[in-house]
């Protein structure tokens, strides 16, 4: 994980799922399922941001287009697929299952930065997380109006953002429990 330098934002959000029995991953449990979520980018609230394109499941180096939308415009956003996490990781003393992901803007983004989404299950607990953390700043925004907007309106939209993915990815991760449905199921209709 990169360190931003100062004038950047930093972000950091963590969402409890449903728990599961201390040890590994339960196949098709809650970390399983929310895996399957973060892969597909499910919780995305799409009223704020959905994915137009991508050249295949993040891996390493890929290319996403995202579509953003404030009160009816629409801004076309690159990204470029950084990391991929798949395994263990020791924090704190503690051990947890991790996968998640990050990527970071391409030019012509509204903002520069990198976001990484991830689930995590510790082992000891049973404890299952979605964690986003992210830093950013503004980009350099030719036009006016546009720039204008998102000097009142960004930085608001985007902690909009993260505070929706967080219950969505709640939401999504519970009902695919319920529903017997397990991981992969795309489901859009929560927000």
């Amino acid at each position: 994980m990169h360190r931003p330098e100062r004038g950047w934002h930093v972000d950091d959000y963590r969402q409890p799922l449903p728990v599961e029995p201390p040890g590994p991953p339960v196949p098709g449990g809650s970390w399983e399922t929310a895996r399957d979520l973060v892969r597909d980018y499910e919780y995305a609230d799409p009223a704020i941001i959905r994915e137009i394109c991508r050249s295949g499941p993040p891996e390493p180096g890929r290319n996403m287009l995202l579509e953003g939308r404030f009160y009816g415009l629409r801004f076309y956003l690159g990204l470029r697929v950084g990391d991929v996490v798949d395994g263990v990781v020791e924090e704190n003393g503690r051990q947890a299952r991790v996968w998640g992901w990050n990527y970071q803007t391409l030019e012509g983004h509204l903002e520069r930065g990198q976001m990484d989404q991830e689930v995590r299950k510790w082992l000891d607990t049973g404890d299952v997380e979605f964690h986003i953390h992210g830093f950013s700043q503004r980009a350099a925004i030719p036009n006016p109006v546009v720039r204008l907007g998102f000097i009142l309106f960004g930085r608001a939209t985007q902690v909009r953002f993260y505070r929706r993915a967080c219950r969505r990815m709640e939401k999504l991760t519970a009902s695919a429990l319920t529903e017997g449905g397990g991981g992969g199921r795309r489901m859009t209709g929560f927000t």
